[in-house]
């Protein structure tokens, strides 16, 4: 009989390996000398134990979920229990149990970060839900479609939760997807109503701005085009395709009159700058009445002077201003130097002013009378408020007087 550590084998070549259950036989091998069967069944045990060695490699790796682990650890249990090897056997099994609180450790981790990941997928996606929502209520119609595109991407790029949970995220989701694209084709649908109203509008301006192109009747025509201007703007815009078009019909019809109209008036400017040097002249003589000194003279000469401007007709416009702003300045100044003399010789102003100064003069003597007394008395309370009594009204006795004088002179 030859022995090995953990085993042995037997006269008739059966292969017994020793276990703590005892012993048990793992097959025979008749054909070869005791120590080759012992060679050939502790070849299959270093298999074994290669195998265990690389399981717990795996396992410990992590490349293995915890279920496969467990499976596979379970399966290499099996194959070491009822192995037809020689060897430690139950040494391999104390390592495969070993594995347990390994593959509990990791099923732990990975329970933990499944949490974690969930709870970032429903933070991302609460995050995701309450921007459509917000982009659902609001009224970017250039922006908030592909928006909404990009929430859904990032949506199905996210893992699920619970299913309530992401059943109820998703409604709302959806329902605000489906809103924003009802509330955006309502707009659309009512802009393009708008847009073809508009149409019809500009295109009945445009007609009436090209027939009062050739009006010679300036005046009213040009405020006719500042009416048909206002309403083109208020009509608001037209589909693209048409808007630019009748723009161009209306503006050109609206060019062609006031060009005509320019020319017009530059024509007639030309012959009214003979009446603008006649004018300049007459300004000549106004402005010499200044200042005045004679007012009845001044007002005889500027009659005359008014009468021949008035006669020498009309002047360019871009001296209207200019030489109207002029005579009427002269115009001014004589004015005021007769309204002037007018309020000194007013004879009611100056009959109020003379009674008051009569009036001023007769409350400062009861005043003065009475500041006697109540000196004489010793009441200097009494006489305190007599001083600034007295003052006061000298000052405007003082005032009183200088108005007067000024309609005596």
């Amino acid at each position: 009989m030859t022995s090995h550590q953990w085993g042995r084998v037997d006269d008739d070549g059966t292969v017994y390996v020793k276990t703590a259950d005892g012993e048990r036989s793992v097959g025979q091998y008749p054909e070869g000398t005791p120590e080759e069967a012992l060679h050939f069944f502790t070849e299959r045990y270093d298999a074994l134990a290669f195998e265990v060695e690389l399981l717990e490699q795996r396992i410990k790796s992590g490349v293995l979920s915890a279920e496969e682990a467990a499976e596979s650890v379970q399966t290499v249990r099996t194959q070491v229990t009822d192995a037809h090897a020689v060897g430690d056997l139950d040494g391999l099994v104390t390592r495969l149990d070993a594995l347990a609180p390994v593959i509990e450790g990791q099923r732990e981790a990975r329970k933990a970060e499944k949490a974690q990941r969930a709870a970032a997928s429903r933070a991302d996606k609460e995050k995701i839900v309450a921007e459509a929502e917000k982009l659902a209520e609001g009224t970017d119609w250039r922006n908030g479609a592909n928006r909404l595109r990009e929430l859904l991407e990032q949506w199905k790029a996210l893992p699920r939760i619970d299913r309530a949970s992401d059943d109820a995220l998703w409604r709302r989701f959806s329902t605000a997807r489906t809103s924003y694209t009802r509330r955006r084709k309502a707009h659309f649908s009512e802009q393009h109503e708008k847009r073809d109203a508009a149409r019809v509008v500009k295109e009945r301006l445009a007609t009436e701005a090209e027939s009062l192109a050739d009006s010679t009747d300036w005046g009213p025509t040009a405020g006719r085009y500042r009416d048909l201007m206002q309403q083109w703007k208020a009509a608001g815009p037209a589909p693209r395709d048409v808007d630019e078009a009748l723009w161009r019909r209306f503006r050109g019809a609206q060019d062609a009159f006031f060009g005509a109209r320019d020319a017009a008036t530059a024509e007639q400017d030309k012959e009214f700058a003979a009446n603008a040097e006649v004018k300049e002249k007459l300004l000549v003589e106004a402005e010499a009445l200044l200042p005045v000194t004679d007012v009845e003279a001044a007002k005889r000469a500027f009659r005359d002077i008014a009468e021949r401007w008035d006669a020498a007709g009309k002047v360019p416009r871009d001296r209207m201003k200019e030489l109207e702003g002029r005579i009427r300045k002269v115009e001014t100044a004589i004015r005021g130097v007769e309204d002037e003399q007018w309020r000194r010789s007013d004879p009611e102003k100056s009959a109020r002013a003379d009674d008051m100064v009569s009036k001023l003069e007769a409350a400062i003597a009861d005043v003065e009378e009475d500041l006697a007394k109540a000196r004489s008395a010793g009441n200097e309370k009494k006489v305190r408020e007599l001083e600034e009594n007295l003052a006061s009204r000298q000052q405007f006795l003082e005032m009183a007087r200088k108005a007067s004088a000024d309609f005596s002179s």
